[in-house]
Protein backbone atom coordinates (compact mmCIF):
# COMPACT_ATOMS: atom_id res chain seq x y z
CA UNK A 1 0.00 0.00 0.00
CA UNK A 2 1.41 3.77 -1.02
CA UNK A 3 0.83 6.81 1.32
CA UNK A 4 2.86 10.24 0.83
CA UNK A 5 6.51 9.57 1.22
CA UNK A 6 8.17 11.31 3.48
CA UNK A 7 11.78 10.80 3.15
CA UNK A 8 13.73 11.42 -0.32
CA UNK A 9 16.63 9.31 0.34
CA UNK A 10 16.91 7.40 3.48
CA UNK A 11 20.12 5.80 4.74
CA UNK A 12 19.88 2.94 7.10
CA UNK A 13 23.15 2.60 8.80
CA UNK A 14 23.23 -0.42 11.31
CA UNK A 15 26.09 -0.11 13.71
CA UNK A 16 26.37 -3.83 14.99
CA UNK A 17 26.47 -4.19 18.68
CA UNK A 18 25.72 -0.40 19.81
CA UNK A 19 24.37 -0.28 23.30
CA UNK A 20 22.62 1.67 25.18
CA UNK A 21 25.47 1.99 27.53
CA UNK A 22 27.17 3.12 24.94
CA UNK A 23 24.85 6.17 24.83
CA UNK A 24 26.62 8.60 27.44
CA UNK A 25 29.91 7.73 25.23
CA UNK A 26 29.23 8.93 21.98
CA UNK A 27 27.01 11.86 23.14
CA UNK A 28 30.79 13.25 24.02
CA UNK A 29 31.79 12.28 20.19
CA UNK A 30 31.91 15.08 17.92
CA UNK A 31 30.15 13.72 14.87
CA UNK A 32 27.67 11.28 17.26
CA UNK A 33 26.91 14.96 19.27
CA UNK A 34 25.88 16.81 16.36
CA UNK A 35 24.05 13.74 14.71
CA UNK A 36 22.04 13.49 18.41
CA UNK A 37 21.39 16.89 19.19
CA UNK A 38 19.62 17.32 15.64
CA UNK A 39 17.63 13.47 15.53
CA UNK A 40 14.55 11.96 17.40
CA UNK A 41 15.72 8.79 19.15
CA UNK A 42 15.38 5.59 21.74
CA UNK A 43 18.22 4.71 23.62
CA UNK A 44 16.19 1.79 25.25
CA UNK A 45 15.03 -0.84 21.96
CA UNK A 46 14.62 -4.29 22.99
CA UNK A 47 15.77 -6.80 20.49
CA UNK A 48 14.63 -10.29 19.54
CA UNK A 49 15.39 -13.46 21.03
CA UNK A 50 17.91 -15.00 20.47
CA UNK A 51 19.84 -11.11 20.07
CA UNK A 52 22.23 -11.98 17.61
CA UNK A 53 22.72 -10.41 14.18
CA UNK A 54 20.43 -12.38 11.74
CA UNK A 55 17.71 -12.61 13.43
CA UNK A 56 17.96 -9.11 14.46
CA UNK A 57 18.27 -7.28 11.03
CA UNK A 58 15.77 -10.01 9.32
CA UNK A 59 13.49 -8.12 11.94
CA UNK A 60 14.26 -4.48 11.39
CA UNK A 61 13.12 -5.42 7.60
CA UNK A 62 10.42 -7.28 8.64
CA UNK A 63 8.75 -5.77 11.81
CA UNK A 64 8.59 -9.43 12.58
CA UNK A 65 9.77 -11.76 15.44
CA UNK A 66 12.23 -14.52 14.68
CA UNK A 67 9.38 -17.21 15.17
CA UNK A 68 7.58 -15.06 11.88
CA UNK A 69 10.13 -14.30 9.66
CA UNK A 70 12.41 -17.61 10.20
CA UNK A 71 15.93 -16.57 10.68
CA UNK A 72 16.01 -17.71 14.10
CA UNK A 73 19.51 -18.00 14.44
CA UNK A 74 22.99 -16.81 13.08
CA UNK A 75 23.94 -20.70 11.53
CA UNK A 76 21.85 -23.60 10.11
CA UNK A 77 22.14 -26.83 12.22
CA UNK A 78 24.26 -28.80 10.37
CA UNK A 79 26.11 -31.86 11.86
CA UNK A 80 29.70 -32.02 11.74
CA UNK A 81 30.39 -28.94 10.44
CA UNK A 82 33.19 -27.18 11.95
CA UNK A 83 32.16 -23.71 10.37
CA UNK A 84 27.76 -24.52 9.62
CA UNK A 85 26.61 -21.99 7.29
CA UNK A 86 24.45 -18.78 7.95
CA UNK A 87 21.37 -17.79 6.99
CA UNK A 88 22.97 -15.52 4.38
CA UNK A 89 19.87 -15.91 1.56
CA UNK A 90 17.00 -13.88 1.62
CA UNK A 91 14.92 -16.78 -0.10
CA UNK A 92 15.21 -17.56 3.82
CA UNK A 93 13.05 -15.07 5.15
CA UNK A 94 9.42 -15.40 5.31
CA UNK A 95 6.98 -11.98 4.30
CA UNK A 96 7.92 -8.79 3.07
CA UNK A 97 11.00 -7.20 3.49
CA UNK A 98 10.77 -3.17 3.09
CA UNK A 99 13.76 -3.75 0.73
CA UNK A 100 11.21 -6.06 -1.35
CA UNK A 101 8.56 -3.12 -1.23
CA UNK A 102 10.83 -0.60 -2.03
CA UNK A 103 11.93 -2.52 -5.46
CA UNK A 104 8.41 -3.73 -5.85
CA UNK A 105 6.99 0.29 -5.80
CA UNK A 106 9.70 1.47 -8.12
CA UNK A 107 12.84 2.79 -5.74
CA UNK A 108 16.63 1.68 -6.11
CA UNK A 109 17.80 0.39 -3.35
CA UNK A 110 21.28 -0.40 -2.29
CA UNK A 111 22.81 -2.76 0.67
CA UNK A 112 26.34 -3.16 1.63
CA UNK A 113 27.08 -6.17 3.64
CA UNK A 114 23.31 -6.04 4.99
CA UNK A 115 22.58 -9.98 6.77
CA UNK A 116 19.94 -11.93 4.71
CA UNK A 117 20.47 -10.41 1.45
CA UNK A 118 22.00 -12.94 -0.70
CA UNK A 119 20.03 -13.08 -4.09
CA UNK A 120 17.99 -10.85 -2.78
CA UNK A 121 16.41 -8.25 -5.44
CA UNK A 122 18.47 -5.25 -4.45
CA UNK A 123 19.26 -3.58 -7.54
CA UNK A 124 22.65 -2.64 -5.60
CA UNK A 125 23.88 -5.56 -3.75
CA UNK A 126 26.83 -6.62 -2.13
CA UNK A 127 25.63 -8.69 0.40
CA UNK A 128 26.88 -10.48 3.75
CA UNK A 129 28.30 -13.78 2.85
CA UNK A 130 31.39 -15.91 3.08
CA UNK A 131 33.20 -18.49 1.40
CA UNK A 132 32.13 -21.85 3.29
CA UNK A 133 34.16 -24.27 1.28
CA UNK A 134 37.85 -24.67 0.80
CA UNK A 135 37.17 -24.86 -2.89
CA UNK A 136 35.26 -21.82 -3.12
CA UNK A 137 36.48 -18.19 -3.50
CA UNK A 138 35.92 -14.98 -1.66
CA UNK A 139 34.86 -12.62 -4.82
CA UNK A 140 33.11 -15.04 -6.90
CA UNK A 141 30.88 -16.17 -3.87
CA UNK A 142 30.05 -12.83 -3.03
CA UNK A 143 29.47 -11.81 -7.01
CA UNK A 144 27.35 -14.77 -7.86
CA UNK A 145 24.61 -13.79 -4.39
CA UNK A 146 24.56 -10.20 -5.24
CA UNK A 147 24.58 -7.52 -8.33
CA UNK A 148 28.44 -8.52 -9.78
CA UNK A 149 29.04 -4.81 -11.39
CA UNK A 150 28.42 -3.02 -8.17
CA UNK A 151 30.55 -5.13 -6.99
CA UNK A 152 33.38 -5.42 -9.31
CA UNK A 153 33.23 -1.26 -8.87
CA UNK A 154 33.25 -1.19 -5.19
CA UNK A 155 35.84 -4.53 -4.95
CA UNK A 156 38.18 -2.35 -8.01
CA UNK A 157 38.45 0.99 -6.02
CA UNK A 158 38.61 -0.92 -2.64
CA UNK A 159 39.77 -4.38 -2.39
CA UNK A 160 42.95 -3.14 -1.17
CA UNK A 161 41.25 -2.04 1.85
CA UNK A 162 40.18 -5.48 3.09
CA UNK A 163 41.76 -8.43 4.60
CA UNK A 164 39.23 -11.07 5.03
CA UNK A 165 36.87 -10.45 7.81
CA UNK A 166 39.49 -8.92 10.20
CA UNK A 167 38.53 -5.05 11.36
CA UNK A 168 38.68 -2.27 11.22
CA UNK A 169 39.89 -3.21 8.08
CA UNK A 170 36.52 -4.71 6.77
CA UNK A 171 34.71 -1.80 7.72
CA UNK A 172 37.07 0.58 6.53
CA UNK A 173 35.98 -1.41 2.92
CA UNK A 174 32.61 -1.08 3.62
CA UNK A 175 32.67 2.58 4.90
CA UNK A 176 34.28 3.52 1.86
CA UNK A 177 32.30 1.36 -0.44
CA UNK A 178 28.93 3.55 1.22
CA UNK A 179 30.86 6.94 0.68
CA UNK A 180 31.34 6.05 -3.04
CA UNK A 181 27.92 4.50 -3.43
CA UNK A 182 26.40 8.33 -2.15
CA UNK A 183 28.48 9.77 -4.53
CA UNK A 184 27.61 7.87 -7.63
CA UNK A 185 24.53 6.86 -7.49
CA UNK A 186 21.03 8.23 -6.18
CA UNK A 187 19.08 5.59 -4.34
CA UNK A 188 15.93 5.76 -2.97
CA UNK A 189 17.06 3.42 0.10
CA UNK A 190 20.49 2.61 1.31
CA UNK A 191 21.12 -0.42 3.97
CA UNK A 192 24.68 -0.43 5.13
CA UNK A 193 26.29 -2.77 8.02
CA UNK A 194 28.95 -1.63 10.03
CA UNK A 195 30.83 -4.88 12.21
CA UNK A 196 34.02 -2.96 13.47
CA UNK A 197 32.48 -2.45 17.37
CA UNK A 198 30.69 -5.90 17.52
CA UNK A 199 33.81 -7.49 16.39
CA UNK A 200 36.36 -5.83 18.67
CA UNK A 201 33.65 -6.27 22.17
CA UNK A 202 33.72 -10.19 21.10
CA UNK A 203 37.58 -10.03 20.90
CA UNK A 204 38.62 -7.56 24.05
CA UNK A 205 35.38 -7.18 25.77
CA UNK A 206 32.90 -5.31 26.48
CA UNK A 207 34.52 -1.88 28.34
CA UNK A 208 37.74 -2.50 26.53
CA UNK A 209 40.11 0.19 25.50
CA UNK A 210 40.01 -1.44 22.00
CA UNK A 211 35.62 -1.43 22.13
CA UNK A 212 35.72 2.83 23.01
CA UNK A 213 38.73 2.73 19.48
CA UNK A 214 35.54 1.02 17.47
CA UNK A 215 32.98 3.78 18.73
CA UNK A 216 35.94 6.51 18.02
CA UNK A 217 35.97 5.00 14.48
CA UNK A 218 32.26 4.69 14.05
CA UNK A 219 32.53 8.27 14.91
CA UNK A 220 34.83 9.46 12.15
CA UNK A 221 33.08 7.73 9.42
CA UNK A 222 29.20 9.31 10.85
CA UNK A 223 30.84 12.55 9.95
CA UNK A 224 32.25 11.72 6.74
CA UNK A 225 28.99 10.33 5.69
CA UNK A 226 27.01 13.00 6.57
CA UNK A 227 30.11 15.16 5.00
CA UNK A 228 29.42 13.55 1.70
CA UNK A 229 25.76 14.18 1.43
CA UNK A 230 26.41 18.17 1.88
CA UNK A 231 29.04 17.53 -0.56
CA UNK A 232 26.99 16.28 -2.43
CA UNK A 233 23.81 18.66 -2.09
CA UNK A 234 21.36 16.05 -0.84
CA UNK A 235 21.79 16.72 3.20
CA UNK A 236 18.60 18.43 2.94
CA UNK A 237 16.38 16.02 1.47
CA UNK A 238 18.16 13.46 2.86
CA UNK A 239 17.20 11.05 6.14
CA UNK A 240 19.66 9.20 7.99
CA UNK A 241 18.73 6.26 10.95
CA UNK A 242 21.66 4.82 12.90
CA UNK A 243 21.15 1.76 14.97
CA UNK A 244 21.87 -1.24 16.77
CA UNK A 245 20.84 -4.54 16.65
CA UNK A 246 21.46 -6.33 20.44
CA UNK A 247 23.92 -5.36 23.04
CA UNK A 248 26.68 -7.51 24.46
CA UNK A 249 27.78 -9.44 28.15
CA UNK A 250 31.17 -9.75 28.84
CA UNK A 251 31.81 -13.25 29.38
CA UNK A 252 34.77 -16.04 30.43
CA UNK A 253 33.14 -19.62 30.94
CA UNK A 254 31.64 -21.86 27.65
CA UNK A 255 29.36 -24.11 28.85
CA UNK A 256 28.96 -27.59 26.15
CA UNK A 257 25.72 -28.61 26.68
CA UNK A 258 25.84 -31.75 23.60
CA UNK A 259 29.18 -33.33 25.83
CA UNK A 260 26.66 -33.82 28.10
CA UNK A 261 24.11 -35.22 25.78
CA UNK A 262 26.66 -37.57 24.59
CA UNK A 263 27.59 -39.11 27.73
CA UNK A 264 23.90 -39.64 28.67
CA UNK A 265 23.55 -41.55 24.96
CA UNK A 266 21.35 -38.63 23.31
CA UNK A 267 24.10 -38.03 20.79
CA UNK A 268 25.64 -40.87 18.96
CA UNK A 269 29.18 -41.16 17.23
CA UNK A 270 31.66 -42.88 15.46
CA UNK A 271 35.26 -43.99 16.61
CA UNK A 272 36.28 -40.57 14.89
CA UNK A 273 33.97 -38.69 17.36
CA UNK A 274 31.52 -37.92 14.16
CA UNK A 275 28.14 -37.35 14.88
CA UNK A 276 25.80 -40.43 13.21
CA UNK A 277 22.69 -39.96 15.09
CA UNK A 278 20.89 -37.74 17.52
CA UNK A 279 17.73 -37.88 20.13
CA UNK A 280 18.34 -34.61 21.74
CA UNK A 281 20.89 -31.98 20.99
CA UNK A 282 21.96 -28.86 21.50
CA UNK A 283 22.19 -25.74 18.73
CA UNK A 284 23.60 -22.51 20.50
CA UNK A 285 22.90 -18.96 20.24
CA UNK A 286 25.93 -17.91 22.14
CA UNK A 287 23.91 -16.96 25.41
CA UNK A 288 21.32 -19.20 24.61
CA UNK A 289 20.53 -22.20 23.27
CA UNK A 290 17.64 -23.95 21.49
CA UNK A 291 17.30 -28.12 21.96
CA UNK A 292 15.69 -30.45 19.61
CA UNK A 293 14.59 -33.45 19.85
CA UNK A 294 13.52 -36.67 18.24
CA UNK A 295 11.65 -39.17 19.92
CA UNK A 296 12.50 -39.20 23.59
CA UNK A 297 11.16 -38.90 26.86
CA UNK A 298 11.54 -35.70 27.41
CA UNK A 299 10.56 -35.78 31.14
CA UNK A 300 13.78 -37.73 31.65
CA UNK A 301 15.81 -35.07 29.43
CA UNK A 302 14.42 -31.79 31.40
CA UNK A 303 15.72 -34.13 34.54
CA UNK A 304 18.58 -34.73 33.54
CA UNK A 305 19.82 -30.85 32.81
CA UNK A 306 18.01 -29.72 36.24
CA UNK A 307 20.85 -32.10 37.81
CA UNK A 308 23.42 -30.48 35.43
CA UNK A 309 22.34 -26.80 36.53
CA UNK A 310 21.98 -27.60 40.15
CA UNK A 311 25.53 -28.72 40.24
CA UNK A 312 27.23 -25.88 37.85
CA UNK A 313 24.63 -23.53 38.37
CA UNK A 314 25.09 -22.02 35.03
CA UNK A 315 22.00 -22.14 33.61
CA UNK A 316 18.95 -19.13 34.13
CA UNK A 317 16.61 -20.22 32.87
CA UNK A 318 15.09 -23.65 30.91
CA UNK A 319 12.15 -22.55 28.44
CA UNK A 320 9.23 -24.66 27.17
CA UNK A 321 8.65 -24.97 23.76
CA UNK A 322 5.55 -22.79 24.72
CA UNK A 323 7.26 -19.88 26.41
CA UNK A 324 10.05 -19.43 23.64
CA UNK A 325 7.29 -19.18 21.41
CA UNK A 326 5.90 -16.89 23.22
CA UNK A 327 9.56 -14.87 23.19
CA UNK A 328 9.07 -14.87 19.62
CA UNK A 329 11.74 -17.89 19.33
CA UNK A 330 11.98 -21.06 17.17
CA UNK A 331 9.23 -22.77 17.94
CA UNK A 332 10.57 -25.92 16.40
CA UNK A 333 12.43 -26.29 19.63
CA UNK A 334 11.84 -28.24 22.34
CA UNK A 335 13.38 -26.54 25.05
CA UNK A 336 15.39 -22.83 24.98
CA UNK A 337 18.25 -22.14 27.69
CA UNK A 338 19.17 -18.99 28.75
CA UNK A 339 22.88 -18.70 29.97
CA UNK A 340 23.46 -17.02 33.14
CA UNK A 341 26.29 -13.67 32.96
CA UNK A 342 29.75 -15.51 32.73
CA UNK A 343 28.76 -17.93 30.34
CA UNK A 344 27.68 -18.72 26.87
CA UNK A 345 26.70 -21.72 24.64
CA UNK A 346 28.60 -23.44 22.04
CA UNK A 347 28.47 -26.95 20.22
CA UNK A 348 31.19 -28.99 20.88
CA UNK A 349 30.96 -32.41 21.61
CA UNK A 350 34.10 -33.41 23.52
CA UNK A 351 36.36 -32.44 25.99
CA UNK A 352 34.95 -30.69 30.00
CA UNK A 353 31.34 -29.65 29.74
CA UNK A 354 32.60 -25.75 31.35
CA UNK A 355 35.78 -24.94 29.27
CA UNK A 356 37.85 -21.46 30.96
CA UNK A 357 37.72 -18.71 28.14
CA UNK A 358 40.80 -16.56 28.50
CA UNK A 359 42.54 -13.90 26.17
CA UNK A 360 45.72 -16.95 25.03
CA UNK A 361 42.69 -19.34 23.93
CA UNK A 362 41.61 -16.12 21.88
CA UNK A 363 44.85 -15.07 20.15
CA UNK A 364 45.36 -18.32 19.34
CA UNK A 365 42.46 -18.68 16.80
CA UNK A 366 40.09 -20.73 19.07
CA UNK A 367 36.88 -19.36 18.35
CA UNK A 368 36.43 -18.26 21.55
CA UNK A 369 35.16 -14.73 22.55
CA UNK A 370 35.12 -12.32 26.15
CA UNK A 371 31.98 -10.59 25.30
CA UNK A 372 28.77 -12.32 23.16
CA UNK A 373 25.22 -11.92 23.11
CA UNK A 374 22.17 -13.93 21.83
CA UNK A 375 21.01 -13.69 25.62
CA UNK A 376 17.46 -12.55 26.53
CA UNK A 377 16.73 -9.04 24.85
CA UNK A 378 15.17 -8.62 28.65
CA UNK A 379 18.18 -8.90 30.62
CA UNK A 380 19.26 -5.78 32.60
CA UNK A 381 21.24 -3.04 30.61
CA UNK A 382 20.89 -5.06 27.98
CA UNK A 383 18.56 -3.03 25.27
CA UNK A 384 20.37 -1.22 22.02
CA UNK A 385 19.39 1.86 20.17
CA UNK A 386 17.61 3.95 17.34
CA UNK A 387 18.79 7.43 16.20
CA UNK A 388 16.79 9.32 12.98
CA UNK A 389 17.93 12.63 11.77
CA UNK A 390 17.09 14.83 8.60
CA UNK A 391 13.87 14.79 6.49
CA UNK A 392 10.62 14.05 8.72
CA UNK A 393 12.13 13.64 11.51
CA UNK A 394 10.83 15.25 14.58
CA UNK A 395 13.80 16.94 15.89
CA UNK A 396 14.49 16.85 19.87
CA UNK A 397 11.93 13.89 20.64
CA UNK A 398 12.98 11.36 22.97
CA UNK A 399 10.95 8.10 22.75
CA UNK A 400 11.55 6.02 26.26
CA UNK A 401 11.24 2.52 25.18
CA UNK A 402 10.44 0.48 21.59
CA UNK A 403 11.17 -2.65 20.14
CA UNK A 404 13.32 -3.47 17.10
CA UNK A 405 9.89 -4.99 15.38
CA UNK A 406 8.84 -1.34 15.49
CA UNK A 407 11.76 -0.33 13.32
CA UNK A 408 10.53 -1.72 9.60
CA UNK A 409 7.13 -0.48 10.08
CA UNK A 410 8.63 3.08 10.90
CA UNK A 411 11.27 3.22 8.19
CA UNK A 412 8.39 1.93 5.79
CA UNK A 413 6.56 5.09 6.59
CA UNK A 414 9.15 7.30 5.89
CA UNK A 415 9.54 5.72 2.57
CA UNK A 416 5.51 6.24 2.05
CA UNK A 417 5.31 2.24 2.30
CA UNK A 418 3.23 0.24 4.57
CA UNK A 419 4.67 -3.11 5.10
CA UNK A 420 1.80 -5.93 6.37
CA UNK A 421 1.86 -8.68 9.08
CA UNK A 422 4.14 -7.17 11.42
CA UNK A 423 4.56 -7.91 15.06
CA UNK A 424 5.89 -3.71 15.65
CA UNK A 425 3.70 -0.77 14.83
CA UNK A 426 4.94 2.54 13.52
CA UNK A 427 6.62 4.99 15.92
CA UNK A 428 4.79 7.91 15.37
CA UNK A 429 6.36 9.80 17.69
CA UNK A 430 9.84 10.11 15.65
CA UNK A 431 8.16 11.48 12.59
CA UNK A 432 7.30 15.21 12.22
CA UNK A 433 3.85 15.75 11.80
CA UNK A 434 2.39 16.35 8.11
CA UNK A 435 5.95 15.91 6.65
CA UNK A 436 5.72 14.82 2.88
CA UNK A 437 8.67 15.27 0.80
CA UNK A 438 8.11 17.16 -2.56
CA UNK A 439 9.04 16.12 -6.94
CA UNK A 440 9.21 12.42 -5.67
CA UNK A 441 8.10 9.88 -8.38
CA UNK A 442 7.19 6.47 -7.20
CA UNK A 443 6.99 4.39 -10.37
Amino acid sequence: MLMERICKYLYVISLDGLSTLDFEYISTLSNFKSFIDSSAYCKNVYSVYPTLTYPAHASIVTGRYPKNHGIVNNTLLQLNRKSPDWYWHSKNIKGDTIYDLAVKNGMVVGALLWPVTAKAKIQYNMPEIFANRPWENQIIVSLFNGNPIFQYQLNKEFGHLRDGIKQPNLDNFTHQSLLYTIKNKNLDLTLAHYTDLDSTRHKYGFYSEEAKLALKRHDKRIGEIVQTLKDKGIYEESTIILLGDHSSIDENKIIDLNVLLREKGYIQVDGKGKILDYKAIVKNCDGSAYIYTKGVDEGMLKEILQKFNDKYDCIEAIYSREEAIDFGADPECYLMLEAKEGYYFQDGIAGEIIKEVNSDSIENGEGYTLSTHGYSPFKNDYTTVFIAAGRGIKKGNIIEKMNLVDEAPTIAKLLGLEIQNVDGKVVDDLIEEGAVSKGINIH
